[in-house]
């Protein structure tokens, strides 16, 4: 087979070099455009799962490469005057130009052939080619040759970073946050050979043209950077090598290959910096390649399999990069919080490292900050420090009066089980299991404040006496036999009313049995949906009055705290989104004319609600979808409800309009919490697809959120909790019928 490689960055040397070695057959050609020895940039990282993933598949240049590393495991840094200390990271730096010369010498070994100062414009013209691997960068001229097949987005970040170099040799990986005149500026720093380090110096757009750096040479770049972090430096200089100031381009194609060309590295993906090395991703791309060339007997096979191998793994890490260089990005909002969990939040800022993983890492470092984060909480709440070791999610938590026992919250979860609104057996057995399963707060699911404001036939209300009576005996139960507190979401379907039960056909309109259906403006959810009619003035004192008397009804059956559902499109949340409100009136238009309605209704119900106990409000922080709301929207959204008197917001997103674009993924949510938190000083609720104990104790530690709701988790097991604590050695006390338990071992394996 011929292979041409287009570009000799490490993607395409090392991928060169592995066909090689599968087959010496293989006739293999490397284009460079620049010269043997004009490599730009410092040092690249590894981590040691890389290192292993690479030595699996080249043991020899992980040799090599591992006799010219700097080794470290500590991670540095310096906040607030503070300096953190996080050790059991296992890194390594190389430098680049080494790693170059390193592949150089590899691709010679097994007669690869290597051009360089030459340049393919036009992979078309490769016509000898059975496979041409575009490994030419972010800018890559084979991406762009064939974009219409590659379909690429590009998405440059606010920020602006430069990449130096110094002489100093940092004993660890380090981290600066330094504050001048012009804002404030982001160091991240490694050794990666004796006397040689990487100094990346990052800021806000307005920072750097504040520092006059929007038309700096090199040599003004450098002078600058010397000066403000001269006390870091040491005395040493920096050095610059093709450094100019730039913004981190975010690259994801729909394709990766196009006939016999395929993309490899940054020209078929990027990942921060602040996640690793674009280097390792390049080369893992190389190792997956060529394992699907020997897997599949075509290259018209192979590119197809390679990319479905190997997108889910990069996706991941794109995920994780985009919450990671979110957080840089944003590192102001968090100058506000303690050294130590500020470090924690640095650490855990991807969400790929956790509480439980960071320490089997370090368990010293997660000690202190279990130790001060069950101090804080303790304090907070007027109780007694407990004797034993606490996880933060075994901390309590005080809203007004109410003291949670932990920070573990069932989701509400539509059962679709009621009749007229009535909640029945299966509502007592459904709270009441998860009540003694140890969960601190449970949430009923939405329900209803009246017939009309139903999603489906089978939703629970509170608008007729008898519904009081049903629901006192599951909150009676649930006070009674666990230690447990129960919070009813009150709601309005709207124009998402009068549909089936949701195992039926989610969002469908109901065929026979239906009802009118209402909504901030008369636009229907699905193409099918009948069309809602617009609220006028007396349709919206009529909804105020059925909010007011759902809270009465609610306080008379004994719930804890009550929660006003204002998200998912619901008529609360149609008022808020764009997308769903289309008045001309004083209802309608910017943001604080959409919030009149929703915070009418919070506060009729604050009135109502007795002041000894807790509200919260569910939003969406996000529509997913052009135009709609977004993360600042849902910043201001939360500060208006704290002015009102809410004590927390249920922070979730989407589900505003059927046409709404995602993005799915394990704890997806929970960066909205974080930010409605920080950002409006309302303390917040972290919801969606959090489904372990170390992402629980994960978002608390860091300051994410102050209570983690759990859905299909708890659906799954209503015990969750309770094994939970077994896990971590917490003795979370058992009700007196399982006392007997006391005496059980589970074995887990």
């Amino acid at each position: 087979m011929k292979v041409v490689c287009l570009g000799g960055g490490p993607a395409g040397l090392f991928t060169a070099a592995l066909l090689k070695q599968a087959d010496p057959r293989h006739q293999v050609r490397v284009y460079e455009q620049n010269r043997a020895d004009d490599a730009f940039g410092f040092g690249v990282v590894f981590s040691d799962a890389t290192e292993e993933a690479i030595a699996k598949a080249d043991p020899l240049i992980t040799d090599a490469m591992g006799r010219h590393a700097h080794r470290w495991d500590d991670i540095e840094i310096h906040y607030g005057g503070d300096t953190l200390i996080s050790s059991g990271h296992g890194f390594s730096g190389l430098s680049r130009k080494t790693m170059l010369a390193l592949l150089q010498e590899h691709c010679r070994a097994v007669d690869v052939e290597l051009v360089f100062g030459s340049q393919v414009d036009d992979p078309a013209g490769l016509t000898d080619a059975d496979l041409v691997v575009a490994a030419d960068g972010v800018g890559s001229r084979t991406r762009e040759r064939y974009r219409e097949h590659f379909r690429p987005s590009i998405d440059e970040r606010p920020n602006r970073f430069v990449w130096l170099g110094t002489t100093r040799p940092f004993p660890a990986f380090t981290f600066y946050f330094k504050h001048n005149d012009h804002g404030m500026w982001r160091v991240h720093a490694y050794q990666y050979e004796p006397g040689a380090s990487t100094f990346i110096v990052e800021t806000t757009d307005a920072a750097w043209r504040a520092a006059g750096l929007e038309s700096a040479t090199e040599a003004q770049t450098l002078a600058y950077c010397e000066h403000l972090f001269a006390a870091e430096l040491e005395g040493h200089r920096l050095i610059g090598n093709r450094s100019i100031w730039r913004r981190f381009p975010v690259i994801r194609n729909e394709r990766w290959h196009h006939n016999n060309v395929v993309l490899l590295g940054d020209a078929a993906h990027t990942a921060h910096f602040s996640v690793g090395s674009g280097t390792k991703l390049a080369m893992e791309d190389a190792i997956a390649l060529v394992l699907a060339l020997q897997e599949h007997r075509s290259v018209a096979d192979a590119l197809p399999a390679y990319q479905e191998a190997r997108r889910p793994a990069v996706e991941s890490l794109q995920r994780a990069a985009q919450v990671s260089m979110q957080w840089f990005e944003d590192a102001e909002r968090y100058m506000t919080l303690e050294p130590l969990q500020f470090a924690f939040s640095l650490l855990t800022r991807s969400m790929r490292v956790t509480h439980e993983n960071l320490r089997v890492r370090d368990h010293a470092f997660v000690e202190r900050v279990d130790d001060w984060f069950a101090a804080r909480a303790a304090r907070a709440a007027g109780a007694e420090p407990s004797e034993e070791p606490t996880p933060p999610m075994f901390t309590p938590l005080k809203l007004r009066s109410l003291l949670l026992e932990n920070r573990v919250a069932v989701s509400p979860m539509c059962q679709y089980s009621a009749v007229d609104g009535m909640p029945n057996d299966w509502h007592l057995v459904h709270y009441g299991s998860r009540a003694v399963g140890g969960a601190g707060l449970l949430f009923t699911e939405m329900t209803d404040v009246s017939a009309d404001g139903r999603i489906s036939p089978g939703c629970t209300g509170l608008y007729q006496p008898e519904h009081v009576v049903g629901w006192r005996r599951i909150t009676d139960f649930v006070h009674q036999h666990s230690r447990a507190k129960i919070a009813v979401q009150l709601g309005h379907a709207g124009r998402k009313a009068s549909t089936n039960r949701g195992w039926e056909g989610d969002n469908v309109p109901l065929q026979v049995g239906g009802w009118p259906i209402v909504a901030a403006s008369p636009v229907p959810y699905l193409q099918d949906s009948p069309v809602p009619r617009e609220l006028d003035a007396a349709g919206m004192k009529l909804v105020v009055a059925d909010f007011v008397r759902a809270a009465r009804m609610a306080d008379d059956a004994g719930f804890d705290l009550l929660e006003l559902h204002m998200a998912h499109g619901y008529l609360l949340a149609s008022f808020l989104s764009p997308l769903t409100n289309q008045r001309t009136d004083e209802y309608g238009g910017d943001l604080t004319r959409r919030m009149r309605f929703p915070l009418e209704v919070f506060d009729a119900v604050r009135d109502r609600w007795p002041a000894s106990k807790p509200m919260s409000v569910r939003v969406s922080a996000v529509d997913w979808a052009e135009g709609g709301m977004r993360p600042e929207d849902a910043v201001e959204i939360a500060r208006a409800l704290g002015q009102h008197g809410c004590d927390i917001v249920d922070v979730s997103a989407g589900q505003t309009v059927a046409h709404q674009q995602p993005a799915y993924g394990r704890l997806f949510q929970t960066p909205f919490a974080d930010r409605v938190r920080q950002e409006s000083g309302l303390r917040t609720m972290a919801v969606g697809n959090i489904t372990s104990f170390t992402d629980v104790n994960t978002i608390l530690a860091a300051g994410r959120a102050d209570l983690c709701l759990l859905a299909r988790a708890h659906l799954f097991d209503p015990y969750w909790t309770r094994h939970a604590a077994v896990e971590l050695g917490y003795p979370l006390r058992w009700p007196d019928p399982y006392n007997a338990i006391e005496r059980y071992r589970p074995r887990f394996t």
